[in-house]
């Protein structure tokens, strides 16, 4: 972590190159996992994990592309990834609005929170353990 002019304690998430990064002030709202098949096409894993921040606490600097798909809820979510190395580094769920999810693996911090839920547990490889219990 480190302290930002005007936003305190903030955490920065980045691409692998470095030219996007989200700058999230505060801790987050909610870390969540989640094994759907989309998560796990989106990171080459199988599964992915979600920091979601309230929108005013995150700043984004860098160009990125966006791919946007529809969800189970019906309210699509928009990707936000670098067009140079293509790591997806946050998104945004239409269904929550006032929400920007990042990517915890952006951040690169091993004492980043870890996860309170985890979703589609009916997607789980089955020789992953459950780290939410």
């Amino acid at each position: 972590m480190s302290k930002q002019k005007g936003i305190g304690v903030a955490r920065i998430a980045t691409c692998i190159c470095g030219n996007l990064r989200a700058t999230c002030a505060d801790e987050p709202q909610k870390v969540s996992l989640c094994h759907c098949f989309a998560c796990q096409r989106r990171t080459g894993s199988v599964f992915g994990i979600a920091a979601f921040f309230h929108r005013e606490a995150v700043r984004v600097e860098g160009s990125s592309r966006c791919y946007t798909r529809p969800s189970d809820s019906g309210f699509p979510v928009r990707f936000h990834f670098c067009p140079s190395c293509g790591s997806t580094v946050f998104w945004e769920p239409q269904r929550k609005p006032e929400l920007i999810a990042v990517a915890v693996g952006a951040f690169a911090d091993p004492a980043f929170p870890a996860p309170v839920q985890a979703v589609y547990a009916e997607h789980r490889h089955p020789w992953v353990e459950d780290p939410i219990g």
